[in-house]
């Protein structure tokens, strides 16, 4: 336990002193009827019997003591209120505010007013301390010059400390908390629209004998009881398709996945994923259904269809264009790759100056240069469509053009928003496509899929014609909150362990 600083030594004398006076500083409930902003918005100082009795809590954030009266402002869930309390009406309890800290919670009774400033202001008849706080806030101080000048002084503004203490984070930097709520309101939002079209809610396992469904690393534990390895699942589809071959026409999943691959802006190992499978529909339908999708969660978070990054506005009101993965590769990186061979692949790669591993498979290589050359370049909202069969190995053969499959990609910001296929369920071609999926681990690619004979078993028993989408949540929520950083749209992103 690291050495205590003076400022807790003094909050620990303070609650030794509430103690003494009686006052329990952690009771274990306090009945709250408002909230700061249902009392700020609504409060009109002509009707005060709307008000006449209230009962709010929250964290101090401030105290003003002078002698008899003293005022505080009080953060709860929604926002800030500020409290007046006079010594007349609390005299057993106004020694104890001496004793209070910022940080510290407290429980309010009384009615509301307005001060001569006409601030919307809790009179507090009653208070009662509900949790004391033993280590300060790191609350920032701000300066203003005589010109107009801020200066913020001791602002919690560390990145890294910001994410490890997201406590504090959430506290005393108002601009994160409005971020986490958004997210809360975009799950609910996509989960509506899929249910009010009858679409089923449904759970799969998180721990797998087999991972599939992704070209990713797992992570990999152990069952004691039945002494085997399991998987910790990279993807939601082989176990959501099998539903469709049990005879569901429509199931959804949002759900937490976890891939044992790097961090940067756009990937945490565990990450948020949206999974849905719909019977006798194909790719074509799906980008209808997500364009749609995508629209209804923006106009219903937010209300408009813009997004602003900085000085880049994203407009999600037109409709998304749809144009062949060959065909950026050849606009922007100025080479025809459709039909090439590895060989080929990789000298191509070489002349483009894109750093291909020694085992790399074609798709591995098609997949770096893409993203070298075209991914920073799809900004505003494109679905890119048509891969190269190679790329997809769970995606039904493209109807009319050799060597694709029917899949796109949907690309905002130049990140990936979804992925989709019309999905393969002939069960010779896909126990095809994971044999090539062997060869290529065999190769050297360790994120290549592995063969889930019991998938095929349920294929064999018959799986409709269907189309599949993933949208990664936590990519989703960056979007409509123009956050940089998955970082900064998860509560508890991995960090490495301190020492």
């Amino acid at each position: 336990m690291a050495k205590k600083n003076d400022q807790q030594l003094r909050r620990e004398e303070e609650l030794a002193h509430l103690e003494q006076m009686g006052i329990d500083p952690y009771p274990y409930s306090f009945d709250k009827t408002h909230s700061s902003v249902e009392i700020t918005e609504n409060f009109d100082d002509e009707k005060p019997e709307q008000f006449e009795k209230v009962a709010i809590a929250g964290r101090i954030m401030s105290i003003r003591r002078m002698g008899k009266a003293s005022f505080l402002n009080i953060m709860d869930q929604e926002g800030r209120i500020q409290v007046y309390v006079k010594k007349d009406d609390i005299p057993d309890f106004y020694e104890a505010l001496n004793l209070l800290d910022i940080g510290d919670f407290i429980g309010i009774k009384g009615h509301v007013f307005k001060t001569k400033t006409k601030e919307t202001t809790v009179y507090g008849k009653d208070v009662t301390l509900l949790a004391k706080s033993l280590s300060p806030l790191p609350i920032a101080k701000e300066e203003i010059d005589e010109d107009g000048n801020k200066t913020v002084h001791d602002a919690f503004a560390d990145k890294e400390m910001r994410y490890r203490k997201r406590y504090i984070d959430l506290v005393v930097n108002s601009d994160v908390r409005p971020v986490f709520i958004k997210r809360s309101k975009i799950i609910s939002a996509m989960r509506r629209f899929f249910d009010d079209k009858g679409w089923l809610e449904v759970e799969t396992p998180i721990l797998q004998p087999l991972y599939g469904g992704a070209a990713a690393r797992p992570f990999i534990t152990h069952h004691n009881t039945l002494d085997v390895d399991l998987y910790m699942r990279i993807a939601l589809e082989l176990y959501l398709k099998r539903l469709l071959v049990g005879g569901f026409e429509g199931v959804y999943e949002i759900s937490k996945n976890f891939r044992n691959e790097g961090m940067d802006r756009s990937h945490n190992p565990e990450f948020t994923m949206m999974e849905i499978y719909i019977a006798y529909k194909d790719y074509n339908w799906m980008m209808d259904m997500t364009e749609e999708l995508i629209k209804h969660i923006a106009n219903e978070v937010n209300g408009k269809m813009e997004i602003q990054f900085d000085d880049l506005s994203i407009d999600l009101s037109n409709k998304f264009p749809r144009v062949p993965f060959f065909g950026l590769i050849e606009e922007h990186a100025g080479k025809n790759l459709k039909g090439l061979n590895l060989d080929e692949l990789k000298a191509a790669a070489k002349e483009l100056n894109v750093a291909i591993e020694p085992g790399a498979s074609s798709s591995k290589v098609l997949d770096e240069i893409f993203g070298e050359f075209v991914e920073p370049k799809l900004i505003q909202p494109t679905f890119v469509i048509d891969y190269p069969l190679e790329m997809s190995p769970l995606a039904k053969k493209h109807r009319t053009e050799e060597g694709l499959v029917e899949r796109f990609e949907l690309f905002i910001n130049g990140s990936e928003m979804a992925n989709a296929f019309s999905e393969l369920n002939d069960p010779r071609d896909q126990r095809a496509r994971f044999e090539e999926q062997a060869k290529a681990k065999a190769g050297g690619d360790d994120e290549a899929m592995i063969l889930d004979e019991d998938f095929l078993q349920s294929l064999e028993i018959g799986m409709p014609p269907a189309a599949g989408l993933g949208i990664g949540i936590d990519r989703l929520v960056m979007l409509l909150t123009a956050q940089k950083s998955i970082r900064d749209v998860l509560f508890f992103p991995q960090m490495k362990p301190e020492k």
